[in-house]
């Protein structure tokens, strides 16, 4: 297994993707911009950066693999950390940068003529917890739609790209943007952050068993391709 996260990190992973990884986080600082969207380029990375397009497929990376000694679970489970891996780096520099994002939008509030004119739509600042956890949870889901359907033939990038993206838009856009608009649910915005952190332990037990439940899935597919 090492030597397969050796391989992902090194050969299948494109250097495009500390760009995407490096960069998006930084839309947090961007006053009234959704703070949900960010979430969604990192599946941009899917099949631009390594699941496919330029070191992917072209490339022959899936049946590459499977003509090393290993065994193809092992190959999908290689792949799927790589992922998580993507995402949690992705996370902890949002995180990072947060303080700075209370500062910046707090200055610009201060500094409008019109402070309502800079109110993030959606899920704001004080509910950034919350939104962690939604985004663990979205992610899962993601993977849960994309792998399986990638591993069904093993070259379903585009079509497999295509039904992970819209999923996840429609997921990151109903419960960051419209559901705080609700009448009840504005407590979304205000939510204790004890409640916050409950809620991202769970999102985070729930992410883990999604995983799970992706790997099996795709590593009974993956067995059934004939290359």
């Amino acid at each position: 297994m090492k030597a397969l996260l050796y391989k992902e990190l090194r050969l299948a992973m494109h250097p495009m993707w500390y760009l995407f990884i490096f960069l998006f986080p930084f839309m947090l600082l961007i006053p009234s911009y959704p703070l949900g969207v960010g979430f969604i380029y990192i599946l941009a990375c899917y099949p631009i950066l390594f699941l496919g397009a330029n070191k992917g497929q072209q490339s022959n990376d899936l049946l590459y693999s499977v003509l090393l000694p290993v065994r193809k679970k092992d190959i999908v489970k290689a792949r799927i950390m790589t992922v998580i891996l993507m995402q949690v780096t992705f996370i902890v520099l949002l995180t990072a940068l947060y303080p700075l994002a209370r500062l910046v939008n707090d200055a610009v509030i201060q500094s409008a003529s019109k402070p309502d004119e800079f109110k993030i739509p959606g899920l704001g600042l004080n509910s950034f917890v919350l939104l962690l956890a939604i985004g663990v949870v979205g992610y899962a889901i993601a993977d849960l739609i994309f792998f399986p359907i990638y591993y069904k033939k093993g070259r379903s990038i585009v079509m497999s790209t295509l039904f992970t993206i819209f999923g996840f838009v429609a997921y990151i856009g109903i419960f960051t943007i419209a559901l705080p608009f609700i009448p009840g649910l504005e407590i979304m915005n205000n939510m204790h952050i004890g409640i916050q952190f409950a809620i991202l332990g769970g999102a985070i037990l729930i992410s883990f068993f999604f995983h799970l439940l992706v790997y099996k899935i795709s590593s009974k597919r993956l067995e059934k391709v004939d290359f």
